[in-house]
């Protein structure tokens, strides 16, 4: 059976193809070849340019574009025929070196020795993960970012709208909705900016770190900072301490990350789907959608909960990994080289929540009239400030006062006004508290800005 949407396994690659394609250069078995070809290259151009190699000669302009070239314009024949070496090699980064030395230019013959030189495949590979980490990571910030700013519109179109607070899924003092959705747009950019600011480590320091072969063959040669200006050419940063393999703790400290980023947006879809439960927000209708096979009155909040389920799968994913990958049995186990080929696949789930909740948010408006009839049967959230301006006026006992008053008792706005006419407090605070509404009792959330 040929590979297609309808016939793969993942659902990666399956039912949710469209979404997750933008991360199939990066992550796919090409993408990791083709990114092992990059490094390859910048090594063998790195140790031309090295004083203390005079073996290398000196490359004209054109000998130097066209073995760039063989990095630039990598291909997926070139990726089918590393594949074709390797059946034979049955090695992935051997492969790659083959490859490289058949692509060489003719009059450039001598340098096939010097591909791969002094490396350990894990000095292309550390490198070759680094880069599909950076590069996914812009995939995910464009489509994160859109997600952001879609929400902090909606934030600021509904910032002075009053909404029923809920703590303990009860009514609770008075808020807005813009404010509340202001709070997930500050927490998604605050979790952001540490996901930004993660470095990714990379070494070329050879078998087990030390430059053991680099040093016997070419004693000269400053090869940590060799390696340094290969490294940091990829906006990589160097780690200078390693074993055989780099470490991964930069890794698990970006997985830890992007798990944070990821439970604010779960815990986002949690909320939106329970103001979609309590008709404070609306979805649009959509023509031809069904919602449910026998209720025809359906409008779910799928998307929500599409999100919400991809998201539990991308933090499995990514969690597992950042906590297995920093462990390595003393110079190198192999138990990271299987593991981490899924990092795409956390990913994936999280680029498809992404995109579900941004969907979703396309589809919602507020529900005024829903917000506006909850506030005023609610009279008693303004127990509160009654009994704030008594304390302040020292009457004696007030929270036990309204809490007689009002807890389990259903208030209306006439028994409030009776009551605040009895108080010994001055009289402008009895007129303004007996002309304030549910609806009025925000404090100062229409007037807080939000992360913009």
């Amino acid at each position: 059976m040929d590979l297609s949407p309808l016939t793969a396994i993942s659902p990666i690659d399956g039912r949710y193809a469209d979404k997750t394609a933008p991360l199939r250069d990066v992550f796919s078995e090409f993408g990791l070849i083709q990114r092992r070809v990059r490094v390859e290259i910048a090594w063998l151009l790195a140790l031309c340019d090295a004083p203390g190699l005079p073996e290398t000669g000196t490359l004209t302009p054109a000998q130097r574009a066209e073995i760039q070239a063989i990095a630039d314009g990598f291909s997926l024949a070139d990726a089918e025929r590393v594949k074709a070496i390797e059946a034979t090699t049955r090695h992935d980064v051997k492969a790659v070196e083959y490859l490289i030395r058949e692509r060489l230019p003719k009059d450039c013959a001598h340098l096939s020795e010097f591909i791969h030189f002094a490396c350990t495949s894990e000095d292309i590979n550390n490198m070759a993960h680094a880069l599909q980490l950076r590069d996914g990571l812009a995939v995910l910030r464009a489509e994160r970012d859109r997600l952001t700013d879609a929400l902090a519109a909606l934030a600021n179109d509904t910032i002075a709208l009053p909404m029923l607070a809920h703590t303990h899924g009860q009514p609770a003092s008075p808020t807005t909705l813009g404010k509340e959705l202001a709070v997930f747009v500050h927490r998604l950019r605050r979790q952001a900016a540490r996901i930004d600011a993660t470095e990714l480590p990379a070494k070329m320091n050879g078998a087990v770190g030390n430059y053991n072969a680099h040093v016997a063959a070419a004693p000269d040669v400053d090869w940590p900072a060799l390696s340094r200006r290969v490294i940091e050419g990829f906006g990589l940063v160097q780690n200078p301490y390693t074993t055989q393999i780099e470490s991964h703790d930069g890794m698990a400290e970006l997985f830890d990350a992007l798990q944070r980023w990821n439970m604010v947006l779960l815990d986002l879809d949690r909320d939106v789907w329970m103001y979609v439960s309590m008709r404070y927000l609306k979805q649009k209708v959509v023509a031809g959608e069904v919602g449910s096979s026998t209720m025809p009155h359906k409008i779910n909040p799928i998307d929500f909960e599409n999100s919400e389920g991809n998201l539990g799968l991308a933090n499995a994913i990514l969690g597992h990994l950042a906590r297995k990958l920093p462990v390595s049995r003393m110079q190198r186990d192999l138990t990271d080289s299987t593991a981490i080929r899924n990092v795409g696949a956390g990913f994936a789930y999280t680029l498809i929540a992404i995109l579900s909740t941004l969907r979703g948010l396309g589809r919602m408006s507020p529900n005024e009239e829903a917000l506006a009839a909850d506030l005023n049967h609610a009279w008693e959230v303004l127990a509160e400030p009654i009994q704030t301006v008594m304390r302040r006026y020292g009457v004696p006992n007030a929270y036990e006062k309204l809490k007689a008053l009002t807890r389990g008792h259903a208030m209306t706005r006439e028994a409030l006004a009776d009551f605040i006419a009895t108080l010994e407090i001055p009289e402008a605070d009895k007129a303004r508290l007996t002309a304030m509404t549910p609806a009025d009792y925000i404090g100062l959330a229409a007037q807080m800005a939000i992360a913009r």
